[in-house]
């Protein structure tokens, strides 16, 4: 299968869920202030959500713009990463409707660190199929946000079960962390075309 086709598919998959995400808000029944302030964790919670599947998408996207081919065990890899981020709707409004509660909101970073884990299987296996050697193996190096990122999504568990507002900073910020392109690959394959 021609990788076009398989971002082609996961582009349209996380297009699905941010629409998704966003019919779940719904519009306040009054036109007062207090009646928008309602909303507001839905909204916050949403945000945040968006931010992660647009990472997602935008890592995505590089990851397979950098890779020379594909393979079943790639594709079956990449459903598993969308199956992940296809639960983001489900937990996003479960945290957001139960005010940050304690279960909802480890959830969400149960649900964040399989995604996570399961991208890191997506680029494995596609630096393995491409060689140590690859354009893709000597840009992603050793990956610290990579790394990084799960075992602060390990952190944030346990503690929505003390301090939910901890958990949900630790999402923030690991979001933070992401949103800084990493131009490595960008700037790779540019000098591969140059």
């Amino acid at each position: 299968m021609p990788k076009g086709r398989l971002e082609a598919f996961s582009d349209g998959v996380i297009a699905i869920l941010i629409t998704i995400m966003v019919l779940e808000l719904r519009v306040p029944h009054g036109t007062a202030l207090d009646d928008l302030a309602v909303l507001l964790p839905k909204f916050l919670t949403y945000i945040l959500s968006f931010v992660f599947l647009a990472i997602y998408w935008n890592n995505h996207h590089h990851l397979l713009h950098a890779a020379t081919q594909t393979s079943g065990r790639i594709l079956w890899a990449n459903m598993h990463l969308l199956f992940w981020l296809s639960l983001v709707p489900f937990v996003t409004g479960w945290m957001g409707e139960n005010h940050l509660a304690s279960l909802p909101t480890a959830t969400y970073g149960i649900v964040l660190l399989c995604a996570a884990i399961a991208y890191y299987i997506l680029q494995s296996l596609i630096k393995a199929t491409e060689g140590p050697t690859s354009r893709l193996s000597r840009v992603l190096g050793t990956d610290l946000k990579g790394k990084a990122s799960p075992l602060l999504y390990l952190i944030s568990i346990p503690v929505a079960f003390v301090v939910p507002w901890i958990s949900v900073a630790i999402y923030v910020f690991v979001a933070l962390i992401w949103l800084v392109p990493d131009r490595r690959i960008e700037i790779q394959l540019k000098e591969h075309k140059d």
